[in-house]
């Protein structure tokens, strides 16, 4: 009897450990997320600045069906740099992060199909506060602030600027949001080398 009551730990050893292993995985995520956020960042640096041009250059807003090919092209891509990556256990963390994502894609898929093929409005003003407030969201659950910043100033900056700019000029805020992306992944990086 006296070994079973030597095993048994306290309510705050208890916690210690749990609050201990939440944030090691909290912190594998972000050290796994720095690649992911140079990765979308880059490709939609690249991917609006070529949709820009070429619906500058022809006049023509078919050009922007081009969007559909970025999550082709990214996950495959994300896919092959996560190979390496630090192993993080299924968690609370880990699943909420991905339900916010999922929830932001379905969204912008759905909102993007009826704004393209049904209801014309300003996609671009929806889209970027959307994904302001995804980027936002994950940083208050990874409790970390370069990326809530980051995400704050995408979803409101950006909504005021697709309200005050017009035509494919609009594009180029997806630029700048690529461009915002990419230093985030840098903060993040330097942040949990």
């Amino acid at each position: 009897m006296e070994n079973n009551n030597e095993n048994n730990m306290t309510a705050q050893q208890s916690f210690s450990i749990i609050t201990e292993m939440v944030n090691n995985s909290r912190r594998s995520i972000l050290q796994n997320s720095a690649k992911h956020f140079l990765l979308w960042g880059a490709l939609l640096t690249i991917m609006s600045l070529v949709i820009y041009e070429t619906i500058h250059i022809t006049r023509n807003p078919i050009w922007n069906l081009l969007w559909f090919a970025m999550p082709l092209i990214g996950f495959p891509m994300a896919h092959f740099i996560g190979r390496n990556k630090v192993e993080v256990p299924q968690n609370i963390i880990s699943r909420q992060l991905h339900g916010v994502w999922l929830a932001y894609c379905a969204f912008v898929v759905v909102i993007s199909a009826v704004f393209m093929f049904i209801a014309p409005q300003n996609l671009t003003l929806i889209i970027i506060m959307a994904f302001g407030f995804a980027q936002c969201v994950s940083g208050i659950i990874l409790k970390n602030w370069s990326i809530i910043v980051s995400g704050f100033i995408l979803g409101v900056g950006g909504a005021i600027a697709a309200i005050m700019l017009r035509s494919e000029a609009q594009l180029l805020l997806f630029t700048l949001c690529g461009v915002i992306l990419v230093v985030t992944g840098l903060i993040v990086k330097s942040q949990y080398k």
